[in-house]
C-alpha cells in the first residue's frame, strides 16, 4: 500500500504541485511508493484524513496528528537531504 503524503502552500497551485513532485521523485529514486498530493492551506483539513505525512510549504500555527515535515526544504534543497530521510523513515514501511 503506497504512503499518502499530502503538501499543501496558501492557493495549491505551483509551489505545492513543484514540492509534490519533487517528493514524488525523490521517493520513487528509492523504491518507495507514495501517493503526493498538492492543495491549499483551505483544504487541508479534509486532505489530511488518512494521510501518513503533511508537508507544509507555508507557515500554520497548527497542530497535526501526522508527522509534519519541512517543504521549504525541497523547494529550495537546503536540508533536503535530511527532510528526505526522515521523511523516508516515516512512510518507507507503508
Amino acid at each position: 500500500m503506497a504512503a499518502r503524503i499530502v503538501v499543501a502552500c496558501g492557493s495549491g497551485v505551483a509551489t505545492s504541485h513543484t514540492v509534490a513532485n519533487k517528493i514524488s521523485k525523490l521517493l520513487a529514486a528509492r523504491g518507495i511508493e507514495a501517493d503526493v498530493v498538492a492543495v491549499d492551506v483551505a483544504s487541508l483539513a479534509d486532505a489530511l484524513v488518512g494521510a501518513d505525512a503533511y508537508v507544509p510549504v507555508v507557515s500554520t500555527h497548527e497542530d497535526y496528528d501526522v508527522p509534519v515535515f519541512n517543504g521549504v526544504a525541497f523547494l529550495t534543497g537546503m536540508n533536503e537531504d535530511e527532510e528526505l530521510e526522515r521523511l523516508i523513515a516515516a512512510v518507507g514501511d507503508k
